[in-house]
C-alpha cells in the first residue's frame, strides 16, 4: 500500500515539475507607438497595439521581431525569459521598445511571478496565448475514456485513495482500492482535450483571387472604383513627392494588387520614387507572390535588385 501511494505521488509532483514553466512575455512601446509581434517566425496579435502580453511561453528565450504600424521600420531581437536557471515557478518578463542612438530596441524592464503585481502601462494591453503556428481560427474536441481492472478475491474493507492529475489539456483520474492485504482494484478515467487550429498566411484572407494560388497579404483589395478616384487624386498633384506623400496615405489605409501598385509606380517620374512607393506598399500587398509584375515599372536593373533584397529581408 506505501508504496503505491509513494508512486502516485511522486508521478504527482514529476508532472508538476515538468509543466512548470509557463511564462508570459509582455512588450509594450514607450511612445505609445503600435506594434506586431512576430515570436519565432510567427505572428502573434492580429492587429498592431501599444501594448501585448503572450502567455504559454516555456522556452528560455525567443526570436522577437516588431512591425511598426506604419511600416517605415522593424526590429529584430532576442527576448530572454530566464532568471539564471535558479527558479521553475511561472514568471511574467516584461521587456519596453525603447529609442536609443536613433535606434529601436527591446529593453528589459521586470521579471515577476505571473500572479504578482501588475506591471507598469497593462491599460489597453492585447493578451494572447502563444500561437506555434498561424492560426485562422480554432475549434477544442473532449475526448473522455474510461478504463479499469478488478481483481477477484478477499473482499475485506479496505483503504481507497484517488488522484487526479492534468497536465497540457490531458487530465488523468486514477481511483485506488486496496481489499484486505493483497487484493487491488483500480479505475483509470482520461480526459483529453484536442484543439484544431486551420493555417493562414499572413492575415485572415476574405477574398480570393481567381488563378492565384499564392500567399496573400491583406484581406481584400481596393475596389477598382475607388482606386481610380485614389490614382486620379494622385496625378493631380504636380510634384514626385507630393505624389508619393498621398500615395503612401492611400496605401497605409488599404489592401492593393501588385497591378494596382504598379500603375501608381507609372505616374512618378524619378526612379528613387518609384522604390520608395514599392517598398512601402509591400505592406498592403495582396497577392504577394505576384510582386515580380512591379519589375517592369523601374528603368534600372539596381532598382530592381534593391526591391527584392528589401521584400526578401521583410
Amino acid at each position: 500500500m506505501k508504496s503505491i501511494y509513494t508512486s502516485i505521488i511522486l508521478s504527482f509532483f514529476l508532472i508538476q515539475t515538468i509543466s512548470a514553466q509557463n511564462n508570459n512575455l509582455i512588450i509594450y512601446s514607450q511612445e505609445g507607438l503600435q506594434f506586431t509581434v512576430i515570436l519565432n517566425g510567427i505572428r502573434q496579435n492580429p492587429k498592431p497595439e501599444t501594448n501585448v502580453k503572450i502567455t504559454g511561453l516555456n522556452a528560455p528565450n525567443y526570436q522577437v521581431k516588431i512591425i511598426f504600424a506604419d511600416n517605415a521600420i522593424d526590429l529584430n531581437q532576442n527576448a530572454y525569459l530566464m532568471d539564471g536557471g535558479e527558479t521553475t515557478s511561472n514568471v511574467e518578463y516584461t521587456y519596453a521598445i525603447v529609442k536609443a542612438n536613433e535606434k529601436y530596441k527591446l529593453r528589459f524592464k521586470s521579471s515577476a511571478p505571473v500572479n504578482g503585481s501588475n506591471p507598469e502601462n497593462t491599460s489597453q494591453q492585447t493578451t494572447i496565448v502563444y500561437n506555434p503556428i498561424n492560426t485562422v481560427g480554432s475549434s477544442t474536441t473532449t475526448t473522455t475514456s474510461t478504463s479499469s481492472t478488478n481483481s477477484v478475491g478477499n473482499t475485506q474493507n479496505g483503504n481507497g485513495a484517488s488522484v487526479g492529475i492534468t497536465l497540457n489539456g490531458v487530465g488523468v483520474g486514477m481511483n485506488v482500492n486496496v481489499v484486505g492485504d493483497t487484493e487491488i482494484s483500480t479505475s483509470t478515467t482520461t480526459t483529453t482535450t484536442t484543439t484544431t487550429s486551420g493555417t493562414n498566411n499572413i492575415s485572415n484572407t476574405t477574398y480570393v483571387m481567381e488563378g492565384y494560388n499564392g500567399v496573400y497579404g491583406c484581406p481584400a483589395p481596393m475596389s477598382s472604383s475607388n482606386f481610380q478616384t485614389a490614382k486620379n487624386s494622385i496625378a493631380s498633384k504636380g510634384f514626385d513627392e507630393s505624389r508619393l506623400i498621398l500615395a503612401k496615405q492611400i496605401i497605409g489605409s488599404n489592401c492593393l494588387l501588385c497591378s494596382q501598385i504598379k500603375e501608381l509606380m507609372e505616374l512618378m517620374s524619378f526612379e528613387q520614387t518609384k522604390l520608395d512607393l514599392a517598398k512601402f506598399a509591400w505592406h498592403h500587398n495582396l497577392d504577394k507572390g505576384n510582386y515580380f509584375q512591379l519589375n517592369d515599372a523601374f528603368s534600372f536593373e539596381a532598382s530592381i535588385e534593391e526591391l527584392n533584397n528589401y521584400t526578401q529581408s521583410h
